[in-house]
């Protein structure tokens, strides 16, 4: 079975789950792996923290790697939700501990989440869109410390339409210009199968986009359901392997100290 490698506990703000319980629900699926990627958002401007002691975290994680170690493998990550102005501070948060990957995310688009309406005030949803997408652009600019990026197309979640009238090919120019800095940057991206808990019948990214991705030379592909909690672990994985197939994938990834490992599908 497939690791997960995008998940979170209640280390983030937006989750009360055990790491224990994560792990054990991960058992139960058959998963050979997991990497716990507990949110880091600084000026995140929501009226949740994003933040957690890193200290804590890694105490928390090598306890239940050594405690479990005979049943699944256990990995420490994170995911950090990029703004330009805070590479110093994430640079310095990543140098506190050694973790194995790196998520970076985009939560935050100048100022907003585009979790919540007032994103979208004063703009049509187009508007919105490529304004998220050229975000990335800017954090990817900024940024090298990361390992993949991740749900590229997260804003599409929470837009006033969701998925109704997106399409790659609405966004292709500036969508193919993330996908073409990632790889200058060596950076991989991540099959997200929350969309499919969120409604979209899609994964995050597009099937279409990972399939440019794969086209334009990337390889670096890693698997995460983005669970909150213990029961969306592996959310969706019975379609893991025929998405990456049909784009053109015979491998996936995962991170041991911020190096990839290729794994066969």
């Amino acid at each position: 079975m497939y690791w997960d490698t995008h998940m979170h506990s209640r280390f983030s703000g937006d989750s009360t789950a055990e790491p224990e319980q994560m792990i054990r629900s991960a058992i139960e699926k058959r998963l050979d792996g997991v990497c716990f990627t507990d949110h880091i958002d600084y000026d995140y401007p929501g009226p949740v923290s994003f933040q957690f002691d890193p200290d804590e975290y890694a105490a928390t994680l090598k306890a239940l790697q050594l405690s479990y170690a005979d049943r699944i493998e256990v990995r420490i990550g994170a995911e950090l939700g990029l703004q330009p102005q805070l590479k110093e501070r994430y640079e310095a948060f990543t140098a506190k501990k050694p973790f194995d990957f790196i998520i970076g995310s985009s939560h935050v688009v100048h100022g907003f989440d585009p979790y919540y309406p007032a994103f979208y005030q004063g703009k049509t949803e187009h508007e919105a869109y490529l304004e998220y997408f050229e975000c990335i652009l800017e954090n990817i600019a900024v940024f090298d410390d990361f390992d993949v990026y991740g749900h590229l197309d997260y804003v599409v979640r929470y837009g006033p339409n969701k998925n109704a009238a997106y399409s790659y090919s609405k966004y292709q120019d500036v969508i193919d210009a993330i996908l073409r800095a990632l790889l200058a940057k060596g950076k991989g991206i991540e099959l997200n199968m929350a969309g499919f808990k969120y409604g979209l019948n899609h994964p995050h990214p597009t099937e279409e986009i990972l399939k440019r991705y794969r086209a334009l030379g990337g390889e670096i592909l890693t698997f995460g359901a983005d669970a909150h909690s213990p029961e969306h672990v592996a959310f969706a994985y019975d379609r893991l392997r025929a998405i990456a197939e049909s784009a053109g994938f015979t491998h996936y990834t995962v991170f041991k100290q911020r190096s990839p490992v290729f794994l066969p599908l």
